[in-house]
């Protein structure tokens, strides 16, 4: 009973597991927030390069 209370102890691969799971959802949270953020300011100055085109032809 003592050596499988022990075994569970040090049985870390199931953390790790939790930790890279956690780290990968940050990572991709971190990731859709910028990219759309800077897809709206992408989008804003296509928009007026557009229309300072349409002005100038």
């Amino acid at each position: 009973m003592n050596t499988l209370f022990q075994h569970f102890i040090r049985e870390e691969e199931g953390q790790t597991l939790v930790e890279y799971g956690l780290l990968i959802s940050l990572i991709a949270l971190v990731l859709i927030t910028t990219l759309s953020l800077l897809g709206k300011r992408l989008q804003k100055g296509f928009e007026t390069t557009q229309s300072h085109i349409i002005t100038t032809t």
